[in-house]
């Protein structure tokens, strides 16, 4: 099994799942991180949404990322 490593935090999940929906259409799998319970907790309590990769697809996930931006 590859590492996962986070690519990028983000302040709100809204804003990961766009970065992972940009992945997801460039063939790449992601997925978030969080530490808000579900929701149960207040979203900027929680330091954000890490979205993860595989470290096999570190470099190709930064450039979506980074084209994106």
């Amino acid at each position: 099994m590859a590492a996962q490593i986070s690519i990028g935090t983000f302040a709100t999940r809204a804003q990961a799942e766009v970065v992972q929906s940009l992945l997801a259409a460039a063939g790449i799998t992601a997925w978030l991180a969080t530490d808000d319970a579900g929701g149960a907790y207040p979203f900027e309590f929680s330091g954000g949404a890490r979205v993860m990769v595989d470290e096999s697809e570190r470099k190709a996930a930064l450039q979506v990322v980074a084209g994106a931006g």
